[in-house]
C-alpha cells in the first residue's frame, strides 16, 4: 500500500473479509458509496430465521490522515451524542472496539440509515436542524478535543496553500499569482478574525453540509463525523444557510436550546473563504490517488486555476 494509491489493495474480497472478521455474515452484496477521502461501502448481510438483516456501512480510513487516537475521539464524540439521544449514526463496537484493523487497513462499521436531503427552503426544517445542532453543541461544549485538529488558518489555509504550490497541477506561470492571492486572503482572514476577537472553541460536527444530513419521516439525522474538530459554533450552521432568512430560521431553533454569540456571524465569510482555498489544496494533495483525476478532471486545466486565483482575490476583496 503506497501513498500514491492507498487503496490499491482494497478489493471487494478484502471488504467482505473485514466485515466477516467482526463476526458478521456478508451475503456478497456490495455497493460503493460516494466518498473520496475514505472508501465507504454498503455491505449486505445474511438474513436469519428471525428477521431480515439490515446492511451495514463500512468505512476504510485513508492511511496517514488521522491518528488512531483522533479516530477513536471522533467515535467517542458520536457515541456521546447518541447517548444524549441525538439522532446521529455512531460506529458499532465489536469486543468493545469501534476502530478496527484488518490486513493493514483501519476501518469502522455503522448501521445503515437511509434518508433524503433536507429542504433548506423550509423554515420549519431549518428550525428543527437549528434545535438539533444546538443540542449537539451543548454536548460539544462539555470538554475539548485532545487529538483532533482545530478549524484554523494553519489547517485550512497554510497547509492547503503549500500543497497547491508543491503540486504539478498549478501551472508554473501561475505560481506567483497564486502565492500572492493566497497570502492576501490569509492576511484578510487574520484581520477579520482579529476584528471579531476571541470566540469559544467547541467540539463540532465540522462538515455540516446538506449531504451529511439525512431526512426521514421521523426527522433528520446526522452522519459522517470524519471532519469533527474544534471551532466556532457558526461552522455547523453556515453551510445549511443559503441566505439571511435561512440563518434566521436556524438561529430561531438553535436559541431554544443554547445561546448563540451573534458576533460569530462575522466569521461566515472567513469560513467560506477558508473552505474554498482548502478545497483546491485538498485536490492537489490527493491527486496521486487515482480516484481524484477521475472525479475532478477540471483541476488538470490551467483555466480552472486561473479562475481559482481570481476567486481568491474576490474573497479577499469581500473580507477587506
Amino acid at each position: 500500500m503506497t501513498a500514491q494509491a492507498p487503496y490499491a489493495r482494497l478489493s471487494p474480497d478484502l471488504v467482505l473479509d473485514a466485515v466477516g472478521a467482526c463476526g458478521l455474515w456478508p451475503d456478497g452484496r456490495l455497493l460503493a458509496l460516494n466518498s473520496y477521502e475514505n472508501r465507504v461501502w454498503q455491505v449486505g448481510l445474511e438474513a436469519t430465521d428471525d428477521e431480515p438483516a439490515t446492511p451495514v456501512i463500512v468505512k476504510f480510513y485513508r492511511p496517514g490522515r488521522w491518528s488512531d487516537a483522533a479516530i477513536e475521539e471522533e467515535h467517542a464524540f458520536a457515541q456521546e451524542l447518541a447517548n444524549d439521544e441525538l439522532p446521529v449514526v455512531a460506529p458499532l463496537a465489536f469486543d468493545g472496539k469501534t476502530l478496527l484493523h484488518h490486513d493493514g487497513f483501519r476501518y469502522a462499521l455503522t448501521p445503515r440509515r437511509g434518508g433524503r436531503a433536507p429542504s433548506l427552503e423550509s423554515a420549519e426544517q431549518l428550525q428543527w436542524l437549528g434545535r438539533l445542532i444546538a443540542r449537539m453543541h451543548v454536548v460539544g461544549a462539555r470538554e475539548p478535543f485532545v487529538h483532533r485538529s482545530r478549524l484554523d488558518r494553519d489547517t485550512m489555509v497554510r497547509q492547503p496553500m503549500q500543497a497547491v504550490l508543491a503540486s504539478a497541477l498549478l501551472p508554473a506561470s501561475l505560481h506567483g499569482n497564486y502565492r500572492a492571492a493566497a497570502h492576501r486572503l490569509d492576511n484578510a482572514i487574520a484581520q477579520r478574525q482579529d476584528a471579531v476577537g476571541a470566540v469559544r472553541q467547541i467540539r463540532l460536527h465540522g462538515d455540516c453540509h446538506p449531504g451529511n444530513v439525512l431526512w426521514t419521516d421521523n426527522g433528520p439525522h446526522f452522519v459522517d463525523f470524519d471532519d469533527a474538530r474544534s471551532g466556532p459554533a457558526v461552522q455547523d450552521l453556515w453551510m445549511l444557510a443559503g441566505g439571511d432568512a435561512a440563518m434566521d430560521a436556524l438561529l430561531e431553533g438553535y436559541q431554544q436550546f443554547r445561546d448563540f454569540d451573534h458576533g460569530e456571524l462575522a466569521l461566515v465569510p472567513v469560513l467560506r473563504a477558508m473552505r474554498q482555498l482548502h478545497y483546491a489544496g485538498w485536490i492537489a494533495a490527493r491527486w496521486s490517488d487515482p480516484a481524484f483525476p477521475a472525479a475532478f478532471p477540471f483541476a488538470a486545466e490551467p483555466r480552472w486555476w486561473e479562475q481559482h486565483v481570481a476567486d481568491l482575490h474576490e474573497l479577499a476583496d469581500a473580507l477587506e
